[in-house]
């Protein structure tokens, strides 16, 4: 019950990342980048925080993290916040998702053997719904927005990738947050950035980097290792559908028939090339 109720939480955690950052971006409360600056060092505090209740040093040790991941985490936050100034909730979270699953299994078949045939198979279906998707009609997503989200999802693939195996992922994580607030301070000196901040954007991007992203990861890895791998896999199929909902329901976004459709077509996909099937006994 306990893992179950867990997952849960951590679930609607990130489909919330979605939904904060359609409301603060899209609403016009704050620029990308503020909103992403503010949403890593929030991240960050609370990380660091979780790391020296526990008993750690309060300051995270230099071996904890790297800076690849964190550059990674930078992309993707920048990227997650441009894009959401122009896709809605439910569009940017299938996009993204899709990004982030595919980086990681074509990256599994380029390292390991041939991809079977069932993985081929679920990767067409999941690319010929995403293409489908982003065709350009009156009712597809603004492209450039596509594009960045993809980015964002290619990156917070590989940083998925590279924190495989990771000894403590909490204190990792928290070293890698610290490492990407600071890639921040560039932004302070762009020309685009820090344009318009008001107390509503700033909130929301708090929210999303201390609770829905901060502990948000630390709850999830709570839960982690009582789930299987395909198991893992197969719940964050859940988190495209809550955002989807959750915009609907909370930002008066609507679903056309064309999401819809590709959403099942690309989480389909998806599912028949991550999730192995039962063994029979």
């Amino acid at each position: 019950m306990a893992t179950f109720l867990l997952t849960c939480i951590a679930l609607i955690a990130f489909a919330a990342n979605s939904l904060l950052a359609r409301a603060a971006l899209a609403g016009g409360t704050i620029d990308p980048a503020s909103y992403t600056a503010i949403r890593l060092i929030s991240g960050a505090a609370i990380l660091v925080g979780v790391v020296a209740y526990r008993g750690h040093e309060a300051a995270v040790r230099a071996r904890t993290g790297s800076w690849i991941s964190a550059v990674a985490i930078f992309i993707y936050a920048i990227a997650f916040s441009l894009a959401y100034g122009r896709l809605g909730a439910a569009t940017g979270a299938v996009i993204l998702f899709a990004s982030v699953q595919g980086t990681m299994v074509i990256w599994g078949a380029l390292r390991a053997d041939r991809p079977k045939p069932r993985e081929l198979a679920g990767l067409l279906v999941a690319f010929a719904a995403l293409v489908w998707l982003l065709l350009p009609r009156l009712d597809s997503p603004d492209p450039v927005g596509s594009a960045l989200m993809a980015l964002a999802g290619v990156a917070w693939g590989i940083y998925s990738l590279g924190g495989r195996g990771t000894a403590d992922p909490v204190d990792a994580t928290a070293g890698n947050f610290v490492r990407a607030a600071l890639l921040c301070i560039p932004l302070a000196f762009a020309p685009f950035t820090f344009g318009y901040t008001d107390t509503h954007g700033i909130v929301l991007a708090v929210l999303s980097g201390a609770v829905t992203s901060g502990l948000g990861y630390v709850i999830w890895y709570r839960a982690l290792p009582r789930l299987s791998t395909t198991q893992a896999a197969a719940v964050q199929l859940a988190v495209p559908v809550i955002a989807a909902f959750g915009g609907v329901a909370l930002l008066g976004e609507s679903l056309t028939t064309r999401l819809v459709l590709a959403s099942a077509g690309i989480l389909g996909g998806l599912a028949l090339a991550t999730l192995k099937p039962a063994r029979r006994r």
